[in-house]
């Protein structure tokens, strides 16, 4: 569907991070939720790109994502939202930082306690609505 000249899909991915996070911090957070998110949801791949030369490029994600900051509070509130409604959210705890591969990172979060994580993120993928339910009440990252 078309809306001022721009694509209005009926998806919406939101990353919800940590607002207190360094810059580097923010940036290494948001590629690994996106990449997550984008490998559980292939539909959100969009078409390669081409160059004038004809050079070819890697695809993006073929929507707008939208970054939203938050407190912790704010992080588990949007995650027990996301789990409420049958989403399967990407997320990353503080402990994360301090490790240096996947196998370290699960066994940090396998460790966690569940109804205590130590968000620095969550991302969501979902039908727009119900994105814009767990989203509910936050900002934008400023």
């Amino acid at each position: 569907m078309l809306h001022m000249g721009s694509m209005i899909y009926e998806t919406k991915t939101a990353l919800i991070l940590r607002a207190d996070l360094a810059a580097w911090q923010l940036a290494n957070v948001a590629a690994f939720l996106a990449g997550g998110l984008a490998a559980s949801h292939p539909e959100m791949k969009g078409e390669p790109y081409r160059d004038g030369a004809g050079r070819s490029y890697s695809p993006l994600i073929r929507e707008p994502v939208f970054v939203y900051g938050a407190t912790v509070e704010e992080l588990r509130r949007t995650h027990q939202r996301a789990l409420s409604r049958e989403l399967v959210p990407a997320i990353y705890i503080d402990a994360m930082f301090t490790t240096t591969n996947d196998a370290d990172n699960r066994a940090a979060v396998a460790a966690a306690p569940a109804d205590a994580l130590d968000f620095v993120g969550v991302g969501v993928h979902g039908p727009r609505k119900t994105i814009d339910k767990v989203i509910n009440g936050l900002k934008f990252l400023s």
